[in-house]
């Protein structure tokens, strides 16, 4: 049975369980509980903190989970990333208060308060930043206000929280980081790994994808399938009237009203747009 970490809380939760959930993982939609169980699929879910979840696989303990790249990073330990998920989208970022630097070479000498003070701390490394880590468990915007910190080191959704706090962005971001699927480094390929990455697959592709039909003249299909080239080719089909035909294609679902402006300018009518629930490719 296959063995997989999800994050009980956060961020990452709810999206994780949803998208296993649009994936046929249906056990996975309730925290509620620690582990559930899905014989169907032949999968067990452990419902875990998701600072944990790297170090439960890292150690073999579980086979995959669901975490940040955040989170893997300051957790220290080695893990492989199967699949990025596109989800829970965030920057790991200095702050401080305004005024009191410019750049984050002025952080030199201070102390910084984090949540994640091992990606904290190979970041200040990585800069040639000598300054002091203040390791906390959360609500770091609070530590300058408290006196704890100069500055602070935060992973920042939309960055509203530190402006609340009356701290300024400094410099670009230390990492970009999105959810992932991981498992542990250097462990072999399975089967029911396979399956569940490549359920997972499905559900990104669906997400991103859209169907689109459309009716076109039998004369231009040609360059309205230049429009809609599809994943390996559009589907195009003879209509009662032979003067017309249908064409079906998948399209990326950020173009899609583009592409129907510049079908029906062509002279494309009845074209419909259909979501895709899953899909393989």
């Amino acid at each position: 049975m296959l063995r997989v970490a999800l994050p009980n809380k956060g961020q990452l939760s709810d999206p994780a369980r949803e998208m296993l959930r649009e994936a046929g993982y249906p056990a996975a939609h309730s925290a509620r509980e620690l582990v559930v169980q899905d014989p169907e699929n032949d999968v067990e879910f452990f419902f875990l903190r998701p600072r944990d979840i790297a170090i439960y696989v890292a150690s073999g303990q579980l086979d995959i989970g669901i975490t940040g790249l955040d989170l893997v990073l300051d957790s220290g330990v080695q893990t492989e990333t199967l699949l990025e998920l596109g989800f829970a989208p965030s920057t790991f970022r200095f702050a401080a208060p305004a005024g009191t630097a410019t750049t984050v070479h002025d952080l030199a000498g201070k102390r910084i308060a984090t949540s994640y003070a091992g990606l904290l701390a190979t970041r200040l490394a990585e800069l040639g930043i000598d300054a002091t880590v203040v390791k906390l468990d959360g609500a770091v915007e609070n530590s300058v206000r408290l006196g704890v910190a100069d500055a602070v080191a935060d992973v920042v959704a939309t960055g509203t929280t530190l402006k609340q706090a009356g701290l300024t962005v400094l410099g670009e971001p230390l990492l970009v980081s999105q959810a992932l699927l991981v498992q542990r480094a250097g462990a072999a390929q399975s089967p029911v790994v396979d399956t569940f990455v490549r359920r997972l697959q499905g559900v990104i592709v669906a997400r991103a994808y859209v169907l689109v039909d459309y009716d076109i003249r039998t004369e231009l299909v040609e360059r309205a399938c230049r429009i809609t080239p599809g994943i390996e080719s559009p589907t195009v089909s003879s209509l009662h009237d032979s003067a017309w035909s249908a064409v079906r294609a998948m399209v990326p679902r950020r173009d899609v009203h583009r592409v129907m402006d510049e079908l029906y300018d062509m002279g494309g009518r009845g074209i419909l747009v259909t979501d895709i629930h899953a899909c393989r490719l």
